[in-house]
């Protein structure tokens, strides 16, 4: 019966029709149901094991495949089992700040259908750490890797002091940490990623993880709208930490990339296909900066094969997925898979990290764009 359910679920046609309701659908709402679907097993579960080929380690952790999914699509840790499951390398969840808040006042999320682009002004919509907590205590299953995004409170009176209290709660129990402090929708958020304010953060979140009973590791979310000095400044704190890797990026607020398009002109952070070149090009001048060594999981704009393989080349370890779901549905994410195996065959790579900085100078003068 189990077996004959994965064939139906699996059907294109199926599929297209479920997508296309979706779409039609109010964006939180489609979110909520898409979330629903999993929890009862609408989704099918992965059937076959991901490649020898795929198999790459990142900060200490070993990932049967380098496509994760993005920070925001479960917000609350109600599904990553069933992520994992379905075929994803590892899962990030949240972002979760320490108490409970509502996040900003709807409608907060919009599609670009054209552009296959989103602009979300959620604001850290959660339920907060306790909730979180509870829930992954109770669920989380062997052999999964599930990471967990921190955030602050925007009405915390001490953003840091937030942060680590995420360090603090969660280091038990999770398999590494995001300090996201580059989404544009919290007030004043982003001016931690300046040179003194990320210092202090940073400090104090690594020696709250030092105080764990076991050392997890910790990655900084970065936006891509930082120019060049900043990237500099932002280099030279990391230098002297014990920082296990970064992540670039988050949303953009640029709109020149989605000029004209209708809902272009709402607050919020701009995901999706128009941020591709963008954030990969940053992820690519980090990479220069940072050294072959430091950990490096590229997000923004992955919408295909040829895109994860390009944001792999540029110097990514790893990389994750979440807007371009919204339009190509869960089965990109196997798409994706496949394409990388068929490019790596072609090239004759052996595995993720062969691939990995390949081009990251092309990309970083910006030479090359898909």
């Amino acid at each position: 019966m189990k077996s004959y359910i994965s064939k139906f679920l699996n059907n294109p046609l199926v599929q297209n029709l479920t997508r296309d309701a979706l779409l039609k659908m109010d964006p939180e709402q489609a979110h909520r149901t898409t979330i629903s679907a999993l929890k009862l097993g609408a989704v099918p579960e992965q059937e076959d094991v991901d490649p020898a080929c795929l198999t790459t380690s990142i900060a200490g952790l070993e990932l049967k495949n380098p496509v994760g999914m993005a920070a925001g699509f479960d917000k609350n840790a109600e599904v990553p089992n069933q992520l994992m499951q379905i075929g994803f390398g590892f899962v990030e969840v949240g972002t979760i700040t320490p108490r409970a808040q509502e996040g900003n006042p709807k409608p907060r999320l919009f599609r670009l259908p054209e552009h296959m682009g989103v602009i979300n002004r959620m604001g850290f919509n959660n339920e907060g750490h306790e909730a979180a907590f509870e829930r992954l205590t109770r669920n989380k299953q062997p052999g999964t890797t599930i990471g967990i995004n921190v955030g602050a409170n925007k009405d915390s009176e001490d953003f840091v002091a937030d942060y680590v209290e995420g360090v603090k709660r969660f280091a038990p129990i999770a398999d590494y940490l995001t300090a996201n402090i580059s989404s544009p929708n919290t007030p004043g958020l982003r001016n931690l990623q300046s040179k003194e304010a990320l210092k202090r953060l940073l400090t104090e979140v690594l020696a709250e993880r030092s105080r764990a009973s076991v050392r997890v590791p910790v990655f900084l979310k970065l936006a891509p709208d930082l120019n060049e000095t900043e990237m500099d400044e932002i280099t030279a704190v990391i230098e002297t930490l014990d920082l296990d890797g970064l992540i670039i990026s988050n949303t953009t607020i640029r709109r020149d990339l989605v000029e004209g398009a209708e809902n272009a002109d709402e607050a919020g952070g701009l995901s999706g296909r128009p941020l591709f070149n963008f954030s990969t090009q940053r992820l690519a001048q980090m990479r220069q900066r940072v050294g072959k060594d430091m950990p490096i999981i590229g997000v923004g704009g992955i919408y295909s094969a040829e895109s994860a393989l390009a944001k792999i080349e540029a110097g990514a370890d790893a990389v994750q997925l979440y807007s371009a779901l919204v339009f190509g549905g869960m089965e990109l994410m196997t798409s994706i898979k496949k394409g990388l195996v068929s490019e790596m065959m072609r090239h004759s790579y052996k595995s993720v990290s062969e691939i990995s900085g390949n081009k990251t100078d092309d990309w970083a003068s910006g030479k090359l764009e898909i």
